[in-house]
């Protein structure tokens, strides 16, 4: 559509659930005096996958605060509830009916981070009665032109080489042209299974404002059938809680999460992990900020190199390069199966109704915080999945549905790439497939699990052990190739033919008991 610019109302500034930061790019050049900022929540974005009730109350919430943050710095906020008469049900239909309302001139907005709301928002172009500025989010690190020139050219777009340069620009953990310690990476010091008798610290608890609870109730009544229970409600909903939650990590946590930022431990939620991935998502804390913060921990004495150091490269390094791969690679990413994986995902998914004891443990934790770490979604539920071949597009649906962190750009190639290979290993450059003795070497699950780690097959054996060769095995034209696969399928091709059988005879056994999650769990 052609617009006009006689129009002397003000520019109405979008402002998404996700960019609840004061300096977005969207206000940076605005001042109050003629801005109209509009925060919606509107029914396409709660539900375009079911989220978990606690994703919903997160964001409502901080959105609602952060609303009244902006009012108290001058700005004039336009909030349309999702309770509210007369609303549209959609970001699209909002914009319009604000354009209307004000009269506005023009409309501004920080680009999205996910490839729907962008395409949506380039139809806006057409159809909006005013110009429209979409302009870049300035919160990363790596601007995406950059990281598209980093990867112009390059055979092989692996992270580490990604994150060394993260560490250039920024400075992070540097001397001069040199990593401190004199290595970029310290991850041989943080591979540390449980030990016997730990501590872990809790972590501080957020009591819910009366904002809050109008949500929350909300959330119960309108979303009632979705995931998830709001029971447990502990998610920093202001930019003063997430920084005391940041504090917390920086005493509490940050010294000893670099040992054991993998281990698993029964009813252990939280471990010694940070919990500030929603706060970041969000935009309540400033990434960069918080890598700062960390490395000062580092040279005040207070956190050793190897927790700073694998700290900070899951946020300039990991976070940054799956936001550039994601956006490099869509809309391809989301339909990509290298693996021809097509089982669904199973009901226990949902449920937790397993005798695997870490797959229950992760489906708890998940129900109960929206929230699992990154070893439990990787290395059970994603490497169950890879082992299993489920359908990438469903575990993907699920692991955007249940998170409370959780956000396209970010979780879909964690899913598709890390978890389950189906990019061909653009991502990773081999599958994170493993055994039980893997699970059993970094939790305590396996002692109390109905199935024996150390029984190779048949109905007693742990379901992983006989999953791996059977992953290995269909997929060997695809995969026997893959240098970091040589020596298992070594191992495999040394086997007798009574040995593979069994192993495929029993993960076949195991697999047909896999009952399919009902239709329209995700997007119903």
């Amino acid at each position: 559509m052609t617009t006009s610019n006689d129009k002397q109302g003000p520019v109405l500034v979008l402002i998404l659930g996700d960019q609840l930061s004061p300096a977005i790019s969207s206000l940076a050049d605005r001042t109050p005096d003629d801005t109209v900022v509009l925060m919606a929540e509107v029914a396409d974005e709660t539900t375009y996958v079911r989220h978990h009730k606690a994703k919903i109350a997160l964001v409502l919430s901080a959105m609602r605060h952060f609303a009244t943050e902006l009012r108290q710095a001058g700005w004039t906020v336009d909030y349309v509830r999702l309770e509210d008469e007369g609303n549209s049900g959609s970001l699209t239909g909002e914009v319009a009916r604000a354009i209307a309302r004000h009269d506005a001139r023009g409309v501004q907005v920080t680009e999205p981070g996910e490839y729907r709301l962008r395409q949506a928002m380039e139809q806006w172009r057409e159809d909006l009665p005013v110009r429209l500025r979409i302009l870049a989010d300035t919160r990363f690190v790596c601007p995406l032109p950059d990281f598209y020139e980093w990867a112009a050219g390059r055979r092989e777009l692996r992270m580490e080489y990604f994150y060394r340069d993260m560490r250039r620009k920024t400075g992070l953990l540097m001397e001069g042209d040199k990593p401190v310690g004199g290595r970029w990476n310290f991850d041989a010091e943080n591979r540390a299974g449980p030990e016997r008798g730990a501590s872990f610290p809790a972590p501080p608890r957020f009591a819910p404002d009366a904002t809050t609870r109008d949500v929350i109730a909300m959330v119960e009544s309108r979303f009632a059938r979705h995931f998830g229970t709001l029971d447990e409600f502990n998610w920093p909903v202001t930019r003063a809680d997430a920084e005391r939650l940041l504090a917390h990590f920086l005493k509490r946590r940050l010294p000893h999460f670099g040992r054991w930022q993998d281990a698993m431990v029964a009813g252990q939620d939280f471990v010694f992990h940070a919990l500030l991935s929603p706060a970041i998502n969000l935009g309540l804390l400033d990434p960069l900020a918080v890598c700062r913060a960390a490395e000062a921990e580092y040279h005040e004495g207070r956190a050793p190199i190897e927790a700073v150091e694998g700290f900070i490269r899951q946020i300039i390094g990991w976070r940054e390069y799956v936001r550039g791969m994601y956006w490099l690679d869509m809309p391809g990413m989301a339909e990509a199966n290298f693996l021809d994986a097509t089982r669904p995902l199973p009901d226990f998914w949902w449920t937790g109704e397993t005798k695997m004891r870490c797959l229950s443990e992760a489906v708890r934790t998940t129900r109960d915080n929206a929230y699992a770490h990154h070893i439990q979604r990787l290395m059970v539920l994603g490497n169950f999945a890879l082992l299993a071949g489920l359908k990438p597009q469903e575990v993907a649906d699920w692991f955007l549905t249940v998170y409370a962190d959780a956000y396209e750009w970010v979780e879909l190639p964690n899913v598709a790439g890390m978890a389950l290979h189906a990019d061909g290993g653009r991502l990773a450059s081999k599958p994170y497939a493993a055994s039980g003795a893997y699970i059993d070497r970094m939790s305590d699950y396996c002692g109390t699990c109905a199935y024996k780690v150390k029984v190779k097959t048949g109905p007693d054996a742990c379901p992983f052990n006989a999953l791996y060769w059977h992953f290995l095995a269909r997929n060997e034209s695809k995969l026997a190739r893959n240098p970091r696969l040589f020596q298992p399928y070594a191992t495999w091709r040394r086997m007798t033919d009574d040995k593979r059988r069994d192993y495929i005879e029993s993960a076949e056994a195991f697999l047909a008991t896999l009952e399919p999650a009902e239709p329209g769990w995700a997007r119903g």
